[in-house]
């Protein structure tokens, strides 16, 4: 690669990961292509990508953007996953593959300009996917209103119990 394709290189990877919701750095030492390209296929169906980059090329590619944060970790022979999507999805992805298989190593991630520890990223796969959340969200939102509607209609039915057994005491008197 010459100078001017590294620069027009970095610069669209700058332009991409100013973009991304999430950002994940693996050691791919040790697979094949066989392997990698089942990772990349199954980070592509959840709407992120993997991309090998030299660590000098990612690290002026990072620069004035929420990945700058894990440049400590660009060491060694590195993959980046990043996602414009959904977050937890790709974290799923690249989680079960690596329980799967031994060979690569989740090293950190940055989300929101934040570093991710493994440990973040093992949690973070575990949540449940982006529309369950809003669907729970929804239906939290939903409840108090319904219960508020239910509290406020019971008062004249109270109400009404209570003049009805009057009437009756009346009656019976």
């Amino acid at each position: 690669m010459n100078l001017t394709t590294k620069k027009e290189f970095v610069e669209k990877l700058n332009l991409r990961l100013s973009e991304v919701e999430i950002a994940l750095i693996v050691d791919y030492k040790g697979l094949n292509v066989e392997e990698m390209t089942q990772l990349r296929n199954d980070l592509r169906k959840e709407g992120a990508q993997l991309e090998v980059v030299k660590n000098t090329l990612l690290s002026m590619a990072s620069e004035g953007t929420s990945v700058s944060v894990i440049k400590e970790f660009l060491k060694g022979p590195n993959a980046i996953v990043t996602s414009t999507e959904d977050p937890v999805a790709p974290a799923k992805a690249l989680v079960k593959f690596a329980e799967d298989n031994k060979k690569i190593e989740i090293k950190a991630g940055a989300m929101n300009g934040k570093v991710l520890a493994v440990e973040d990223i093992k949690a973070l796969a575990k949540m449940p996917p982006k529309e369950v959340l809003l669907g729970q969200l929804l239906s939290t939102m939903n409840a108090v209103p319904t219960s508020m509607v239910r509290v406020l209609s019971g008062v004249p039915g109270a109400f009404l119990n209570v003049l009805n057994a009057v009437k009756e005491q009346k009656e019976a008197a």
